[in-house]
């Protein structure tokens, strides 16, 4: 990005489309290439690919209330494959560079919190009930008329915030940066490392990958992330043929014995839609359907407004092009996720990995989509990116999202305070929701100590009170009796 654009500023009219498909995803309209969008889309399929491998480690590890495990390469299959359509479904219908993929989080919460209280049928059918009631909300406008009565500058930390985010998620997933084990002797709950200091090849292939990653961008090297991600896979593979490493992690970089792996759909159709009624009480059903919406509903929310103002398509007014079928179709990945067993899809921000490759359409889709589909045959070839390879794009977008900090009024508290709040609670609790919430709460009661709480949009009014909720989660179901 040059020093002269600016971050949320609208592309300037580009050339007139070469052809029909350059028309259709306004290619060159948004000052866009061919190339480009390819780039973006490799990008983002190798910064999520990772999912391919985490979801059904997840999932597959955890037994339901009868004691049943999914298969490991049912879920693979069943993970792949709603990636693959749902993205390209994306790209065609929304015309945003946005991938979806199964979600982090919410697949620990159908595992671990769902799961032991049911079987697995009954378990997905919440997750197809709670995509089918978030389509219910787009369809009614009340899911964009959200989103559009967020201010501006709000606006912009949410994006400041998924920034910092994706970096810390880097910095994480790279094991640059590792939970204290001992915690509670500690003063501190993070460490450089495994031990205090940097060791391993593993860390090795991160540091350079970041170093490439933030060369090649100060130079403007056309694909610059890709070419990092390329190359920093390579050196791991030989690496790891001619040093004697215990573990990369979820992903070992080394030539696969096979290419190709046949794709087991078993549990595709395996859910019950209204069978947890029957496992557990109505208000502990009611309580979870409502956990999983607030999440999928604000975290798809940040990543829509981030990644669209990273690409720099948001309005004069900071709105998405396309709102209502972007928020549809993230809600009809989330039925399809629970159709398919893979737990609730939704848009994912490493999608800014392809943005800051120059995707600005839903072009990159079909690349990462039909990437995600070719994963359903050649799983063993595609899955040999480390996530230390892919880390130091999520940093290098991180920064690239930080630049928008600029566009906050740092001088007013009433929105700088409910800003700093969601930059700072997202990377801290690990959650895009969390911060969101904080910086809600914080907006409505400083405007109301400040007499102003006429200026405050009634919708924010009551997300706000769904939030406070959400937050005093434990508590209320205390005093429900629900655990």
């Amino acid at each position: 990005m040059s020093e002269t654009q600016k971050v949320g500023d609208r592309p300037s009219a580009g050339p007139p489309p070469a052809n029909s498909v350059d028309r259709y995803f306004k290619i060159s309209a948004r000052g866009s290439t061919f190339a480009r969008e390819v780039r973006g889309g490799f990008a983002t399929f190798f910064t999520m690919a990772y999912i391919l491998v985490l979801n059904p480690i997840i999932l597959g590890s955890a037994k339901d209330k009868f004691g049943d495990q999914l298969d490991t390469v049912q879920l693979v299959t069943a993970t792949a494959l709603v990636a693959a359509v749902m993205t390209i479904i994306m790209g065609v219908g929304g015309n945003l560079p946005l991938a979806l993929a199964a979600g982090l989080g919410l697949n620990a919460v159908v595992a671990f919190q769902i799961a032991p209280l049911m079987s697995w049928d009954d378990a997905m059918g919440l997750i197809v009930l709670e995509g089918l009631l978030i389509c219910v909300l787009v369809v009614t406008g009340l899911r964009e008329a959200v989103m559009h009565a967020i201010p501006q500058p709000l606006k912009q930390a949410i994006s400041v915030g998924i920034g910092l985010f994706i970096a810390f998620i880097g910095f994480v997933d790279a094991g640059f940066v590792t939970r204290i084990p001992d915690v509670a002797n500690t003063t501190v709950p993070v460490q450089l490392g495994g031990t205090g200091a940097l060791a391993g090849w593993p860390i090795l292939v991160f540091c350079l990958g970041v170093l490439l990653t933030i060369g090649l961008l100060a130079r403007k090297v056309k694909g610059a992330i890709l070419i990092s991600i390329v190359t920093m896979t390579i050196v791991a593979i030989i690496i790891n043929e001619i040093a004697d490493i215990k573990s990369w992690g979820l992903t070992t970089p080394k030539i696969p014995d096979d290419i190709v792996a046949s794709p087991d759909f078993g549990l595709l159709g395996d859910f019950s839609l209204f069978g947890a009624f029957g496992e557990a009480s109505v208000i502990t059903v009611v309580l979870l359907v409502f956990t999983l919406i607030l999440s999928d509903f604000f975290d798809t929310m940040g990543t829509v407004v981030g990644i669209s103002a990273e690409a720099r398509l948001l309005d004069e007014e900071g709105k998405v092009p396309n709102l209502g079928r972007v928020l549809l179709i993230d809600g009809a990945a989330a039925v399809a996720g629970g159709a398919a067993s893979a737990s609730s899809s939704t848009s994912y921000i490493e999608s800014a990995a392809g943005v800051g490759e120059g995707a600005r359409t839903g072009f990159a889709n079909l690349v990462t989509g039909g990437l995600f589909a070719l994963a359903l045959f050649m799983t063993p070839l595609l899955t040999i990116v480390p996530l230390q390879a892919a880390a130091p794009a999520l940093v290098a977008v991180g920064f690239l999202m930080m630049t928008q900090v600029k566009h906050i009024d740092w001088d007013r508290y009433e929105i700088a305070i409910p800003a700093f709040l969601t930059i700072a609670v997202m990377p801290f609790t690990y959650s895009i929701t969390n911060g969101i919430g904080a910086g809600f709460l914080a907006y409505v009661l400083i405007k109301t100590v400040l007499g102003k709480a006429k200026e405050v949009h009634w919708l924010l009014w009551g997300t706000s009170v769904l939030f406070l909720i959400y937050f005093a989660i434990d508590p209320i179901e205390q005093i429900l009796g629900v655990k």
